[in-house]
């Protein structure tokens, strides 16, 4: 089916792409101005501890929040007796962590050091960096301080797969650096790869020149911004159509397919209606449907999606498709549609680290079979890289996913006040029995001669009206005043109790 990309970028402060297929939402990425990602970025830092404990270092790198270096990322130039020379490895062939050293030999507080940032910082987590650098054009990646070349294992022809490597040994990449041909390499041309070589290899000289230039911390190279990775990553001749609503956008899109894929420039055109861009496509219920819990399946079972601090639990619901009379079949169907949406999910909601997904239960072994067969081709789809397990005999599959960014929860969403993102808050019942419970402990001091509580209005009307004898009872047998605040600034949880004593001086409870 044909794809169509829509930039979103006529409210500055946020940028929006989406592609969409048959009018469904593949993809989506999302990036705030104002939380801009670090991901892909290069960094000269300088090491600020060593942590021997878990073979790690913390960098600090010049943003703020030092970042997390594990040993199994640590280049082997930056290990000791090789007097800084470049010691190259193979592509995809790192050494084992039993043939490294130990970091606290590799490192010491005050080195310098080149980082690149894998994965960005959530919550109390630091960002992840790595010393063995990336650098990603259109059809080629170079990694500087590697050796050998690849083809990304999304190419499965093998005859595509030779053709490439021909054209990248006929190129003469520089010596010193390993190169990854990209999927988006597929069926393009050798001019189309040597423009790409050269624009990396004048993009890594200029970072070479700050490298050693630049003292710590300090940026030495910056990804490009949302709408031209998506290009260079996502755009495919699979893309009939780019539409933006930003005309200064489209501008900076046609000089970077000019470069990139001239052919392909035509597909780029402004959209100039009053109505906003993805209104018109009618995608603007489909993200907001994104973080809902629960996700529908046409057959009219469903997917419940709950998202932890350890992992993401996927479980598959039969809802109202079900025939008694053949449960094995309606199982087995609605769990193959649920197999595509459920990696159509991961891609748009960008969830990673370990996932569970559990299956409705299937006696049959090739119905399982065929599930799991299913869910790995759906997942082939997504640019993340991902390791699946065997689907077990109680319809459980394991998996671990790439966490490209922070997922879009984390993006556009702030933690309920509330209920602090637990999803719950106290009835008013046991809101107003913590409350009579603060009042006991509020009379036990001697130096208490009144009680203010400030709760939300029901709260203080269960107070006033279910607890009034209790509230009369405390104040009748300690000859004490209980005063309650109906406060509609007050909701959920949110509750105060000042107490003061005979001379009106504030008496704290604790």
């Amino acid at each position: 089916m044909p794809k169509e990309m829509l930039i979103n970028m006529a409210e500055q402060e946020e940028c929006r792409v989406a592609v969409i297929e048959d009018g469904q939402l593949e993809e989506l990425y999302i990036e705030r101005a104002s939380l801009s990602s670090h991901v892909g970025n290069m960094y000269k830092g300088r090491v600020v501890n060593v942590e021997s404990g878990i073979q790690a270092a913390f960098i600090d790198f010049g943003i703020g929040r030092n970042g997390f270096l594990h040993i199994s990322d640590l280049h082997p130039k930056y290990f000791p007796g090789s007097g800084g020379k470049e010691n190259a490895e193979k592509i995809g062939r790192r050494k084992s962590l039993r043939d490294r050293k130990p970091i606290q030999k590799c490192l010491k507080k005050g080195d310098q050091i080149v980082v690149q940032v894998t994965k960005e910082g959530i919550n109390t987590k630091g960002p992840t960096l790595t010393t063995y650098l990336s650098l990603p054009g259109k059809y080629l990646v170079m990694m500087p301080w590697m050796k050998q070349k690849g083809v990304s294992q999304k190419i499965e022809d093998d005859e595509e797969r030779h053709r490439l490597k021909s054209i990248l040994d006929e190129i003469k990449p520089p010596h010193g650096h390993g190169f990854i041909i990209r999927t988006a390499a597929q069926n393009c041309s050798k001019r189309d790869i040597q423009a790409d070589l050269n624009y990396l290899k004048r993009l890594w000289v200029a970072i070479e020149k700050r490298i050693d230039k630049e003292k710590p911390p300090s940026e030495l190279y910056q990804e490009s911004s949302l709408v031209i990775r998506t290009l260079r990553d996502v755009f495919n001749s699979s893309i009939r159509k780019i539409i933006c609503d930003s005309e200064p956008v489209v501008k900076k899109i046609k000089d970077f397919l000019s470069i990139a894929t001239p052919r392909l420039k035509r597909r780029v055109s402004f959209y100039d209606s009053k109505v906003p861009l993805f209104h018109k496509y009618k995608i603007e219920d489909k993200i907001q449907q994104i973080e809902s819990r629960t996700v529908g399946l046409k057959s009219g079972g469903s997917i419940v999606l709950e998202q932890t601090e350890a992992l993401v639990a996927v479980d598959v619901n039969s809802g109202r498709n079900r025939q008694q009379e053949n449960a094995e079949e309606t199982a087995y169907r609605v769990n193959l549609e649920a197999a595509e949406e459920i990696a159509r999910q991961l891609r748009l909601r960008d969830l990673g680290g370990l996932i569970i997904c559990d299956f409705i239960d299937m006696r049959q072994e090739k119905h399982r079979k065929n599930v799991e067969k299913a869910f790995r081709d759906a997942c082939k789809r997504d640019r993340a890289r991902s390791k699946i397990l065997r689907i077990s005999r109680f319809g459980i599959i394991e998996m671990t996913r790439q966490r490209m960014r922070p997922s879009l929860r984390h993006s556009t969403y702030l933690a309920c006040p509330n209920c602090k993102g637990s999803g719950y808050v106290k009835s008013h019942e046991s809101l107003a029995l913590e409350m009579v419970r603060l009042m006991n402990l509020a009379v036990a001091k001697d130096t208490v001669r009144q009680i203010e509580m400030f709760v939300s209005p029901d709260v203080a009307d269960y107070l006033q009206n279910n607890k009034r004898l209790n509230i009369a009872q405390i104040e009748q047998g300690t000859d004490k005043r209980v005063i309650i605040h109906s406060d509609s600034s007050y909701s959920g949880e949110a509750r105060n109790v000042v107490c003061y004593n005979d001379r009106g001086t504030e008496v704290k409870l604790s």
